[in-house]
């Protein structure tokens, strides 16, 4: 009798478990993540949360469909942890034809239970590179200086983590290697042949019959059913599509333009409001852009002190000098902010000249238009009384009345009498005197 209630109980417990549970005629779900752009914080936020939504649903698998040109090693980190200890399958697909797996790509690829590619994709060139250095790091390694050290270190911490990863897979582990080290890229057809990936699948449904009936060694007892699947998207939420594309840094060099711009007409012209709230909040973007792509700070530096300088051109004259130095500043600081082409993590010099040329433009014409304001001649207060016509309301002999602007001054004539109802010049003022000269004469 207790041998009898024990097996009903470990049966009535194991029917309840996800791996034992029947699928009652219902077709097997796949949950599938779509992901193109640069590894990123918005990125690793929304691929562990595909990873975690595929475990709540009970997927089958989860199939996440990439292109990344690479990105950062932290986000990069944080999905290959959620890829290793995943409740379900994850499959990583390089696709579509003309996609890449590269830099951070080939991490998140091969800590795949199944790594797919479709045609016409590549995967490599995963070398790391310092991000916030000087442009140039690790270019003088037979110098032995501290950039080509610090890269060195990168180079083999990463070597060492893929080729964990790889043996984790069952992957290529030489390969594991070069592509760090020696930055090797390989297309689909060789990276099959190579054991860096699986399989090879022309597009989605092929992938997933190919790989139908599969086990895989995190998943014994547990064979992999993906044939004729429901598929379920998994989409971005609004507020990782906009974080997403705030952390590109061509978004944040415009965002950061935008920001200046702002402030420079709120502080010519105090009081549009408008202006300053655009200017402010735009900054504030492209500050966390650079905070969360690890910008040098340096080269943040450099960049508000080419503003600071281009506040001051408003405020000072130096003929230009100001305004010189400000944009050679913001140039560099610009440049130093990302080493060329890290991971996809550069500044277009499409966007950098134009942002540039923006800002020229703006400070130019505030320029401009500060100095027509200066040669106004004023037209308040007592400067602003002389040169204008009064009309004489008494005869000036020399001294009498004349009317200006709807109020009576006393006057004085400079150059002999004038007639009631004639029309007067006002040269200076003495006190509440005017000196007057006739119109014609």
């Amino acid at each position: 009798m207790l041998k009898t209630a024990f097996a009903l109980t470990a049966l009535v417990w194991g029917a309840g478990s996800p791996a034992a549970r029947p699928d009652r005629g219902e077709p097997p779900k796949v949950l599938v993540a779509s992901y193109s752009g640069i590894i990123n914080p918005a990125a690793a936020e929304y691929l562990t949360g595909a990873v975690a939504q595929a475990g709540r649903m009970r997927a089958r698998a989860l199939v996440i469909e990439l292109d990344t040109p690479g990105g950062l090693d932290l986000a990069m980190r944080e999905i290959v942890k959620a890829e290793l200890a995943s409740e379900v399958p994850v499959i990583v697909y390089v696709s579509p034809s003309g996609a890449r797996a590269a830099s951070a790509g080939v991490f998140i690829t091969m800590a795949a239970n199944i790594a797919a590619m479709a045609p016409g994709t590549n995967i490599g060139a995963a070398h790391p590179v310092q991000l916030g250095g000087l442009p140039g790091l690790g270019k003088d390694k037979e110098k032995g200086g501290t950039d080509a050290v610090m890269e060195g270190k990168l180079a083999n911490d990463a070597a060492a983590y893929l080729r964990a990863i790889a043996a984790r897979r069952g992957r290529n582990l030489d390969w594991a290697s070069e592509v760090v080290l020696k930055s090797v890229s390989v297309d689909a057809a060789q990276a099959v042949r190579a054991r860096v990936v699986d399989l090879q699948a022309r597009d989605l449904q092929a992938l997933l019959r190919d790989v139908d009936g599969r086990e895989l060694a995190d998943f014994k007892g547990r064979p992999l059913r993906t044939k004729n699947a429901e598929l379920v998207r998994f989409d971005m939420t609004a507020r990782q599509r906009f974080l997403s594309a705030v952390s590109d840094p061509n978004i944040a060099m415009i965002l950061m333009t935008l920001g200046v711009s702002g402030l420079l007409i709120e502080l010519y012209s105090p009081g549009l409001i408008l202006p300053g709230i655009v200017g402010a909040a735009s900054l504030i973007l492209a500050f966390y852009s650079f905070q969360t792509l690890s910008a040098s700070f340096a080269g943040v530096l450099l960049i508000l002190l080419g503003f600071l300088l281009f506040v001051l051109e408003l405020k000072v004259t130096s003929f230009g000098l100001l305004a010189v130095g400000g944009a050679a500043a913001l140039l560099i600081g610009v440049l130093m902010l990302f080493r060329d082409n890290v991971g996809g993590l550069s500044i277009s010099w499409s966007v950098l000249l134009s942002s540039l040329a923006t800002l020229a433009a703006l400070l130019a014409a505030l320029i401009v238009i500060a100095a027509r304001a200066m040669r106004r001649r004023p037209s308040t207060g007592a400067e602003g009384l002389i040169g204008q016509t009064a009309v004489a309301r008494t005869a000036l002999n020399p001294a009498g009345k004349v009317l200006l602007g709807g109020e009576l001054w006393r006057a004085r004539s400079l150059s002999g009498p004038v007639a009631e109802g004639e029309e007067v010049l006002v040269k200076s003022r003495d006190g509440l005197t005017l000196k007057v000269v006739p119109r014609f004469q």
